[in-house]
């Protein structure tokens, strides 16, 4: 059986990192695009002879994703699996009043992901087969006080990815969803941990498997669908009044 060839963008984060470990045991090889190159290099040794290359940038750097696709292409041969793992959860407040950080924050989240499904989707279609998961985030079903500039980046992910999925239709590429609840991680580190909280290990081995699977959107764990349907859902004057929903 030969030996999956995997992408994964954003591969210094704690979530790519345990899905990167899963594809290692699985005999993948892996290409990584990350951001930072001490961390990349711990990735590689962690990876083994699994790590089939690397390639660094800001990804804000729009214009040097096509670039980074053509890299990770020429390394692994074919791409059979990408997983796009990025994100960065900047201050609610400051992007309240402050056009630059609400920016960037859709600028990480949004539009450098963006600027490599085009080229990854294109590479794929050519090749006539492949998957492509992106992680979003359940902050992108509802507005909330808290987090609703990070939630309108990724919500608008998701559309973007829905309308991919029905364009590639029939092409053989396949487009995933992965909307993920908040994990115990680093990005994290200074949020309040409960019961909603997550672990490494457990989503890991979710997004790994639901690669297995034609469930194309798919709520990380599961659970959260049954709790976003209400979230969505809830009318607006019973919203206001559920303080751990609308407020800060």
């Amino acid at each position: 059986m030969t030996s999956q060839r995997i992408l994964i963008i954003g591969a210094t984060s704690a979530v790519a990192q345990g899905i990167a470990q899963r594809f290692a045991q699985e005999g993948a090889r892996i290409f990584c695009l990350a951001r930072n190159p001490e961390k990349t290099e711990a990735v590689a040794t962690s990876l083994g002879s699994a790590f089939a290359g690397s390639f660094c940038y800001d990804f804000t750097q729009t214009d040097l994703a096509s670039e980074a696709i053509t890299k990770a292409t020429a390394a692994l041969g074919s791409i059979d699996i990408a997983l796009i793992a990025h994100g960065e959860l900047l201050d609610q407040i400051e992007s309240e009043h402050d056009y630059a950080v609400a920016y960037q924050t859709f600028a990480i989240n949004q539009l450098s992901v963006i600027a490599l499904l085009i080229p990854l989707a294109e590479q794929m279609e050519q090749q006539g087969c492949g998957k492509i998961g992106v992680i979003t985030s359940v902050a992108g079903e509802r507005g909330r006080p808290r987090n609703y500039t990070y939630g309108a980046a990724k919500g608008s992910l998701n559309i973007y990815l829905q309308g991919l999925r029905s364009t590639l239709w029939g092409s053989g590429v396949e487009i995933y969803t992965f909307k993920m609840g908040p994990v115990d991680t680093p990005m994290t580190i200074d949020h309040e941990k409960n019961f909603s909280f997550s672990t490494v290990e457990q989503v890991s081995k979710i997004i790994v498997k639901g690669f297995e699977s034609k469930r194309y959107e798919r709520y990380v764990p599961g659970y959260w669908r049954f709790v976003m349907f209400f979230v969505r859902n809830m009318p607006e004057w019973l919203f206001q009044q559920v303080g751990f929903l609308s407020g800060r």
